[in-house]
């Protein structure tokens, strides 16, 4: 399907159903590792899980911080005229340098200084060896995870969805299959739960290079001109859904420690199933951006304003029922997280509901937020989806995490995230609103 000539509906559909599919199986890594590790070692195991997540937030934010903000510049450019193939693809190639020295630098980091890492994530005693034993695997296939991400948004933006959700899919599986094996059948535990994932990577990138080999490829490596001020360029415009994931980490590390000094160990292992359940309504939120970002960017570049606003009912309209869902579905049966994530203790059945209850409204509005981010970035406005993410993801909901348990007493840490979506979200719809009437503003020119 064309992006500036193809019925907006379908085409939306399609590249909606590929993004949930790629990003689900993306998903799946972690949160069938927390599964699969919580039932085998109990409530300790999902507690060590919750402390390494921050650990896969640096990770995959690194290669979605090239990926995204890379594959929106290809799109616009290509968008404007069939005459930038070089150049978007002098942008595909700063974006794979640039991935490629932050996998160098994550990999150094995390190689060498990992207890360092995990201490300041908030692991202790009998958490630290747990956490360290599944990095083992996770350490020699580093560059895999942020390559994965930033060939997934390229490949949607290069016209071949399908393939970044095959790829995906294989890895996904692979990793379901091989957690049981490795950590039932072959008794690892833990690293165990960190070799499947590792393999399951490198399927998955392995997979995605194929794309190079067809006919639906554009994507060339080319020598770049002016390299550092391209590589500046992607990083601005991407730094939003960089600091998404980035977000999270630094999230999770204010709330074990919050947790552990306020409620305990077993409120702990609750915030770790919440964790897991967050990143399933963060996978909902990125498909509808990553669905949206390649058409709006295409006709961004194009100037088709109308195609632009019909794309965007599409997206608020799945954002709406996204967040529905989820949030009935954590007011309705909160203890069938907490079943699925470990073998539970009788107190851990007693204080989930109201913890993922109190939690799960953040979740009405996460997808719209979230979106927002892809939707200004799309629109080349870095500084309204910088300050969305920055805002929810370290400033107002970091404050709120620090603040609450002082002033309202330990429980009202869980309305926290609440909060904050909806702040930010009175935000998010006022810009939307204002960028959408400027769509017939001359274009900002790129080079």
């Amino acid at each position: 399907m064309d992006f500036l000539t193809g019925k907006i509906g379908p085409m939306y559909r399609k590249y909606l159903s590929a993004a949930f599919g790629s990003a689900f199986i993306s998903s799946v890594y972690g949160i069938v590792d927390m599964a699969m590790v919580g039932q085998y070692q109990g409530p300790d195991g999902t507690a060590a899980m919750a402390v390494v997540a921050p650990i896969w937030n640096i990770i995959y934010s690194m290669g979605l911080l090239m990926g995204i903000g890379g594959s929106v510049l290809f799109s616009s450019l290509r968008g404007q005229s069939k005459q930038n193939e070089t150049i978007s693809n002098e942008y595909f190639t700063a974006a794979v340098i640039g991935a490629a020295f932050l996998a160098a630098v994550s990999w150094i980091g995390i190689a060498f200084f990992d207890r360092k890492l995990l201490m300041l994530f908030g692991a202790r005693d009998h958490l630290l060896p747990l956490a360290r034993k599944y990095l083992i695997p996770i350490k020699f296939v580093i560059p895999s995870f942020l390559l994965t991400q930033l060939m997934s948004a390229f490949l949607r933006n290069d016209k071949n969805p399908g393939l970044a959700t095959k790829a995906a899919l294989l890895g996904g599986i692979f990793n379901i299959i091989g957690d049981y094996l490795f950590v039932f059948t072959f008794h690892m535990g833990i690293l165990g739960a960190g070799l499947a994932t590792a393999i399951g990577s490198i399927l998955s990138l392995a997979a995605m290079m194929s794309h190079f080999l067809g006919k639906k490829n554009t994507l060339r490596l080319v020598k770049p001109e002016k390299l550092f001020e391209k590589l500046r360029a992607i990083t601005v415009t991407g730094f939003s859904t960089f600091f998404i994931d980035v977000a999270m980490g630094i999230l999770t590390i204010l709330f074990n420690r919050q947790i552990l000094h306020y409620l305990g160990t077993d409120a702990l292992s609750v915030y770790g199933i919440i964790v897991n359940i967050s990143t399933f309504v963060q996978c909902c939120a990125y498909s509808i951006g990553q669905a949206s970002q390649p058409i709006i960017s295409a006709n961004y570049g194009a100037r088709n304003d109308a195609r632009i606003r019909q794309t965007l009912l599409y997206a608020l309209y799945t954002a709406a029922a996204f967040g529905l869902f989820w949030t009935g579905l954590s007011m309705a049966v909160p203890n069938l997280y907490v079943r699925i994530f470990m073998t539970p203790t009788d107190t851990i059945l007693q204080i989930a509901p109201s913890i993922i209850r109190s939690y799960g409204i953040s979740f009405l509005l996460l997808p719209f937020n979230i979106f927002s981010t892809y939707y200004f970035q799309a629109l080349m406005k870095p500084s309204a989806s910088f300050l969305v993410s920055v805002s929810r993801g370290a400033v107002i909901s970091g404050a709120f995490i620090l603040l609450l348990p002082l002033f309202a007493g330990s429980s009202a840490i869980w309305f926290a995230m609440p909060l904050t979506e909806l702040i930010v979200a009175f935000y998010a719809a006022f810009k939307i609103k204002q960028f959408t009437k400027e769509l017939t503003n001359p274009l900002p020119q790129t080079t």
